[in-house]
């Protein structure tokens, strides 16, 4: 997200979405976001949000980001198939502990 603050450090609050347009888009052309935030929201995956799965379930990790370059890490294992560039049409690496996300892509990972 990309919401604009003052000179202090605080988040500026406006009447209305149209009034904010102007500070939040010097904002995003700074590529300076305030909050990152995993499915969405704070907390996304944690208490009563966190994804849950029975030892030898597999699950699906889906990861995108809007401009900079990240490293997913699985602690404590690896995913077994990993598409770095999302494309379920290419051949997948295999037992990847981390891998790269470049900046406006999206990728995804089974693990088990």
């Amino acid at each position: 997200f990309y919401v604009p603050q003052d000179e202090s450090g605080d988040f500026k609050r406006y009447d209305d979405l149209l009034n904010s347009f102007e500070d939040t888009l010097a904002r995003m052309k700074k590529l300076t976001p305030s909050h990152v935030v995993f499915n969405g929201r704070v907390g996304a995956l944690t208490d009563d949000n966190a994804m849950t799965a029975k030892v030898g379930e597999t699950v699906l990790f889906i990861h995108a980001q809007a401009n900079r370059d990240t490293r997913p890490h699985l602690i404590g294992g690896h995913g077994d198939l990993v598409w770095e560039t999302g494309s379920f049409d290419d051949t997948p690496a295999t037992n990847q502990e981390t891998w790269f996300i470049r900046g406006g892509s999206a990728g995804a990972a089974l693990y088990t």
